[in-house]
């Protein structure tokens, strides 16, 4: 088999997984619930975040706080702070690819 295939996990529980990790990007699957986020951090490289279900509501380099639905796709740049949250009722959904991958 050529490929190399990856699950991501199913279900409502709070979930934060590294799903693929290598020298070409890092692909990462997250699920909040209500109240849950993520702590405020620094992007580490260009994040793509894509909002698979729910509603996610975002605070970007101080900036007030921006709500997005399902279905979209934000590009946020390198060296942004960030502040990732849940605060609708229902699950939040996420697949975040950094890339280029990050350096350490």
């Amino acid at each position: 088999m050529i490929e190399q295939v990856f699950h991501l996990t199913q279900g409502d529980a709070k979930t934060i997984e590294k799903v693929v990790m290598d020298e070409n990007l890092h692909y990462m699957h997250m699920i909040l619930n209500k109240g849950e986020g993520l702590p405020e951090h620094f992007s580490n490289s260009n994040v793509y975040m894509a909002v698979l279900r729910g509603t996610l509501t975002i605070g970007l380099d101080g900036q007030e706080d921006h709500v997005y639905p399902k279905g979209a796709l934000l590009k946020i740049p390198f060296n942004t702070k960030m502040n990732v949250r849940n605060l609708h009722d229902g699950t939040l959904e996420l697949t975040v690819v950094k890339a280029p991958a990050p350096r350490k």
